[in-house]
């Protein structure tokens, strides 16, 4: 498909204030010549620089636009806003059939592009604000709105790949394609939990693609070694792919349209993000939950299970999240590390898990060189549960380092 773009440097009105007859020759000469079906004038305000009256103004461009038509093509004109008003001379709106408003606004020093159609004669169209993103890519225009609750429901059960967790999910784990929230605050084990199901992932042969935003991959690698947990050879059999940066590289369009690229071009089975909630730093909170539910349901129509991290602050309420998220998620896991007797210990416990019996115990577990484990409940007397040292005091002889499972080496 031919096309002819038309910049006008200095106008091309005649001295009367019409538009010159010979421009208009030379344009649908050049239409013709190649056949085209699509014009582009950029910008109109230099086509009409020295008139001063809108009656003239609306006259002609009325004419011009009809002249267009004529030439059966379809037209895209560029217009800059003057103040208040859509266009310059405040007329172009009202005898263009769409109208397409695009504006940038800089938010917390994060620039984001919006687009809106205000106007578009014999059609259906939406009239919400959509972000969009001009890279290397083109353009991408980003729905406000999710994709939709149109996805398959899988009753096939994935491994969270912790000792004693997948019991708690009757033995099953998760439903593939759902979509699990790992919340609780600073050094609860989060990031532990879900390295724990990347490597689950990987065991099977799938691929498994993780966004982290605080660390690097080799600090990721490292610091899970300490529980056991040996990512680089996922990572060098490309089962495992580690994509790390920081929320405020980008803004959360750009993040968005990033990872919709990755899963699409890597196609993985299991997608991890952590934690969601460093996103506020370019965004607020009702912008980071409506990307996550474009996110999610665009991961739900891919059949991808996806483990998400949220990072609650000290001192809130245990069961919420600094994003008001969890009703976007099938699964809500909520881990603390209560301090008690002068030691803290780790607490898991399972919010919901839509679909599924699920234990509603809070259990302790403990991390050490072998991995996460869930250790056994240990009531007292009284009734109430005993952890951590008073847990050992209560069963003597019982130690918190469990045995080493037994893991295949990955060459």
């Amino acid at each position: 498909m031919s096309a002819v773009v038309l910049g006008v440097n200095g106008g091309i009105e005649a001295p009367t204030g019409e538009i010159d007859a010979m421009c208009l020759e030379l344009v649908g000469h050049a239409i013709e010549a190649i056949h085209a079906k699509r014009v582009v004038l950029d910008t109109i305000e230099l086509l009409f620089s020295g008139l001063s009256d809108k009656f003239v103004v609306r006259a002609e461009l009325a004419r011009l636009f009809q002249w267009l038509k004529t030439k059966r093509v379809t037209a895209i004109v560029t217009g800059e806003r003057e103040g208040e008003h859509l266009t310059r001379h405040g007329l172009e709106e009202f005898v263009s059939d769409c109208v397409i408003l695009l504006d940038q606004r800089v938010m917390e020093q994060s620039a984001t592009r919006r687009l809106r159609i205000l106007k578009y004669r014999g059609s259906a169209h939406g009239g919400n604000e959509m972000p969009f993103l001009i890279d290397d890519h083109g353009l991408s225009v980003l729905p406000i709105t999710s994709l939709g609750l149109t996805h398959q429901a899988s009753t096939a059960h994935l491994s969270t790949g912790v000792i004693g967790l997948d019991a708690m999910f009757g033995k099953k784990g998760y439903f593939r394609g759902n979509s699990v929230l790992v919340s609780g605050t600073a050094g609860t084990g989060k990031s532990s939990v879900a390295s724990h199901f990347v490597e689950a992932a990987c065991r099977r042969g799938e691929r498994c693609l993780y966004f982290a935003f605080e660390e690097s991959p080799g600090q990721i690698t490292r610091n899970m070694r300490s529980i056991g947990i040996d990512l680089e050879p996922w990572t060098r059999r490309d089962l495992l792919r580690v994509h790390a940066q920081r929320p405020t590289a980008l803004g959360l369009e750009a993040h968005l349209v990033a990872m919709h690229r990755l899963i699409d071009d890597w196609k993985p089975r299991v997608v991890v993000v952590d934690p969601v909630t460093n996103m506020t730093a370019v965004g607020s909170e009702i912008e980071v939950k409506a990307m996550l539910a474009r996110l999610i349901d665009f991961m739900k129509l891919r059949q991808i299970t996806a483990l998400f991290t949220s990072l609650t602050q000290g001192g809130a309420a245990a069961e919420q999240t600094d994003l008001g998220v969890s009703s976007l998620m099938d699964v809500w896991m909520l881990l603390e590390n209560p301090e008690a007797n002068g030691e803290r210990n780790r607490l898991i416990q399972i919010v919901k898990a839509r679909g599924m019996a699920h234990s509603n115990q809070v259990r302790e577990f403990v991390m050490s060189d072998h991995g996460i484990t869930l250790v056994n409940i240990s009531r007292r007397a009284d009734g109430s549960v005993a952890i951590g040292s008073a847990r050992n005091a209560e069963e003597p002889g019982r130690s918190d380092d469990p045995k080493p499972s037994r893991r295949r080496r990955v060459e």
